[in-house]
């Protein structure tokens, strides 16, 4: 998205109502992540964490033991205040993948209000960038710690505050750091999420992660040998022996005779054909799934890159239509007469499509729109085309 275009694709997806997940690879139902491992990784960096913040801020924070959960995307919003400040800091060398890191917003406003010593400071863009700059310290003390990882670095932070929903969370499973950190009894949360990618990358950086899967091929084993019997409809018989009793036969030797040449036998087996006493094997048709579905895993990865484009947002309260004679008699006091009944929901479009329904509502001295019904996926979807 070099041009800053969006892709019809993306713009379906979007209004489909597609998880907005991050930039790792697509889910996997099936990662095994080292939390133990990794628990020993954030235990060695809590110190310096509360260090950093307290060099910043001048105050005395303190932290207690960190915890490392596996995580997906709607567990971690169920933790989660309804806004978020969200740092994003992907690594891109050495590990790549997603690397975010959100705090509550009382804890940005703490933050900043100690570092520009004023109270309840906003968290406005200088505010943001004090969150930045101690997120920025945070994982320079982690990339020091993982220093034999050739070249490993991250992207410059960059830190937002939205509502929880729209914060680019990494796909599928993934490591959750918490760091809980208390100052004049009042205690904060620092949540650091990290994707599966990045997360099994430190662990085995240090001795830990999930053991790599066995090569393909090799000897067979005992359960091996009793599924291809299993398989076969009997016990798997080579050469004449019979792997249940061990009983040892001969091999049949190969006889010659005026009429022609018998092919050997080895064992009950014929070498031209299927074995002897062996029954077919089921053979079924493979049963390929229904194609038609929701949007792939590089859609739902394309959507976290158009969270920040500003899109029309329109609320039509009605419509008709005249002749140019009538338009052109318009004057001051002219009362046009819509296809909405008085009370009816008027409708609420994105980029000139339809998403929702609400009503006017009078905030202080200014219409609003309150949201009544959202449009379901197949509907916003078909006014696309």
């Amino acid at each position: 998205m070099s041009d800053g275009t969006i892709s019809q694709s993306e713009i379906d997806a979007l209004l489909s109502g597609v998880d907005v997940g991050g930039l790792s690879s697509g889910p996997s139902s099936n990662v095994n992540i080292d939390t133990a491992t990794l628990s020993k990784f954030a235990d060695g960096l809590k110190d310096k964490a509360a260090a950093n913040l307290n060099g910043m801020t001048g105050a005395n924070f303190e932290i207690g033991a960190p915890s490392v959960e596996a995580m997906d995307r709607d567990q971690l919003l169920a933790k989660l205040p309804e806004m978020v400040v969200a740092v994003m800091a992907d690594f891109n060398a050495g590990l790549k993948g997603d690397h975010l890191v959100l705090i509550a917003p009382d804890f940005a406003q703490k933050i900043t209000s100690l570092v520009n010593k004023e109270e309840n400071a906003e968290l406005d863009d200088m505010a943001l960038s004090v969150i930045g700059e101690f997120i920025s310290t945070h994982t320079g003390s982690e990339i020091t710690d993982l220093s034999s990882i050739a070249g490993l670095a991250s992207n410059p932070p960059e830190a937002v505050h939205v509502p929880k929903a729209m914060v680019r969370i990494p796909q599928g499973t993934f490591a959750l750091f918490t760091y809980p950190f208390s100052l004049e009894g009042q205690t904060y949360t620092l949540w650091e999420a990290v994707s599966s990618d990045v997360a099994e990358g430190i662990a085995k950086t240090l001795g830990g992660g999930t053991p790599d899967p066995a090569p393909a091929g090799g000897t067979l084993n005992a359960a091996d040998m009793a599924s291809m019997a299993n398989l076969a409809g009997g016990q798997p018989q080579m050469g004449g022996m019979q792997m249940g009793g061990m009983g040892m036969g001969g091999m049949a030797q190969a006889q010659m005779s005026m009429g022609g040449f018998q092919q050997p036998m080895m064992g009950g087996m014929q070498m031209g054909g299927m074995p002897m006493g062996m029954s077919m094997p089921n053979v079924q048709s493979v049963q390929y799934p229904n194609l038609a579905g929701g949007p792939t895993s590089q859609e739902q990865g394309n959507i976290g890159l158009i969270m920040d484009v500003n899109m029309e947002m329109t609320v039509e309260l009605g419509r008709t239509k005249k002749q140019i004679k009538d338009i052109l008699g318009m004057g001051e006091g002219t009362i046009i007469e819509l296809d909405k009944l008085a009370g009816e929901p008027v409708d609420i479009l994105v980029n000139h499509k339809p998403i929702a329904k609400g009503e006017v509502v009078v905030i202080d001295e200014n219409f609003g729109v309150r949201v009544t019904e959202i449009l379901s996926p197949m509907e916003r979807v078909s006014d696309l085309h």
